[in-house]
């Protein structure tokens, strides 16, 4: 599964859950294979590729979310479902 995000690409994120987060932006700073997660070929069935990104507005140390791209075509971040919009 080949990445449609692209290193500073702009988007909106909202995680999943019981009692619905605030949605959120982010910009994305890296997008890794499994392989450069240092990963082995058995990830493959499980996860597609990785972003990582820092949230908007940006702060003095900005803190690094890593979400996850499953196989099942979800975006997971800390394990948790995330629906994710692109932004122009």
């Amino acid at each position: 599964m080949q990445s449609e995000i692209k290193v500073g690409q702009r988007f909106k994120f909202n995680i999943l859950s019981d009692n619905p987060s605030q949605e959120r932006q982010a910009v994305v700073t890296r997008v890794l294979s499994n392989r450069e997660e240092g990963l082995g070929p058995e990830v493959d069935f499980y996860l597609a590729y990785w972003v990582e990104a820092y949230e908007l507005p940006e702060t003095e140390a900005p803190t690094t979310l890593v979400f996850e791209r499953g196989t099942d075509g979800n975006v997971y971040l800390d394990g948790c479902l995330v629906t994710i919009t692109l932004l122009k």
